[in-house]
């Protein structure tokens, strides 16, 4: 497969990218590739950038609208109120199968622009994951919710020895004591990844291997997000989107609120969906647009006149132009169709969707998922539609 005239995020000039046996084999100034009887793209004022690494998802709640009824002081508060107020509304998607709604969770970060997402929660079955799908570290869900965490953490024989924990997610002094509580009782020192951190001090941050920020969670629950402004200094910060319980299904209109607190520069919020994540979970060089990485990349349209940069953050969904994980295109702009009519193209591996009145082909048949869903749920709203 040749990639031609790409600007890629964080170098000069236009690119040529070729990509065989899912790694990226040359990478050269544009217009110095030919094709070898491969896929062939051209693109024009297009930009590329690594799949991004989405540190934080429930793969199975994301057929869920968002559920809150207030401003809470924390996530005890919240999950008493929803499964009391909302409780007819969880009902109904949890009657949905559980694989549908995995599904539907690998196809929302698929479409924006996601290559891998680390699930939090109980191990899920996937079946022919389209992305790449985390479940190496062991998770915990909270202080509150979670029974028996001290003994978990401190259990000799276990495989794993990283967790991942919802932490401090609150703006009260119980939300800061949890964390305090977590550090005295990790009485072996794993590493714990915390998950929100919102009542999180620099002193705290120090006992931890990285905090997975989701502000768009943290304001819709608490009004209020981490300091990770002073907490980077202490450990590395990923970011993460939270499922749609409390956040959007759209990723990057949570970048661009993490982009407006204006406490981390734009390039190091682009390497908390990259190098930070792909270093701190050992997923290998899918971090990076360079000779010999894995094949893991973004090819997405953007606004004229600005560097790659600032088009990376003025992007949507429907923006994305083509989507490769491991070397393979899962998703397509439907302007490059004819661009991919070639032999070996199996065209019948792809269903036809509808983005904010784009086309995109996205391989599987997500079409035939939304309708199985929606027979469970007929209220259910999609954010594609089927053209």
């Amino acid at each position: 497969m040749l990639l031609s005239q790409v600007s890629i995020t964080g170098a000069q000039g236009l690119k040529d990218i070729r990509i065989r046996n899912g790694r990226i084999q040359q990478l050269a100034p544009a217009g110095s590739l030919t094709a070898e009887g491969e896929e062939y793209f051209l693109f024009h004022r297009a930009i590329a950038f690594p799949g991004l690494i989405n540190s934080h998802d429930h793969l199975d709640f994301n057929l869920f609208p968002r559920l809150g009824n207030r401003i809470y002081n924390n996530y005890r508060e919240w999950g008493k109120d929803i499964q009391e107020v909302n409780k007819a509304e969880i009902a109904r998607v949890l009657r949905i199968p559980l694989p549908l709604r995995i599904r539907w969770g690998i196809y929302k970060n698929l479409l924006n622009g996601i290559t891998t997402v680390v699930n939090h929660g109980r191990q899920l079955r996937v079946e022919e994951p389209l992305i790449t799908v985390y479940q190496r570290s062991r998770s915990l869900h909270s202080p509150a919710f979670e029974k028996n965490w001290k003994w978990k953490i401190n259990f000799p024989f276990i495989k794993s020895r990283t967790f991942a924990m919802h932490l401090g997610e609150g703006t009260d002094k119980e939300s800061s004591r949890e964390i305090d509580s977590m550090i005295k009782w990790n009485i072996f020192r794993r590493n714990v990844i915390a998950i929100h951190g919102v009542a999180m001090n620099p002193q705290q941050a120090a006992a931890f291997r990285a905090l997975i920020w989701c502000p768009a969670s943290n304001y819709f629950l608490l009004n209020k997000t981490a300091p990770v402004h002073t907490l980077n200094k202490q450990m590395d910060i990923m970011l993460g989107t939270d499922s749609t319980l409390t956040a959007s299904w759209n990723l990057w209109e949570q970048l661009r609120m993490a982009k407006k607190e204006k406490m981390i520069p734009d390039k190091e919020l682009l390497n908390m969906l990259t190098k930070i994540p792909a270093k701190t979970w050992g997923l290998g060089d899918c971090d990076n647009i360079a000779e010999g990485c894995q094949a893991d990349l973004v090819i997405a349209a953007g606004k004229n006149g600005v560097n790659a940069i600032d088009r990376f953050f003025s992007l949507n969904p429907e923006d994305l132009l083509l989507v490769i994980h491991h070397g393979n295109i899962r998703m397509f702009d439907a302007a490059l169709l004819h661009q991919a009519d070639l032999p070996g193209f199996e065209i019948a591996r792809f269903s036809k969707i509808s983005m904010n009145g784009r086309l995109k082909y996205v391989e599987g048949d997500l079409p035939g998922l939304m309708s199985r869903i929606s027979k469970y749920y007929p209220a259910v709203a999609f954010p594609v539609s089927m053209p």
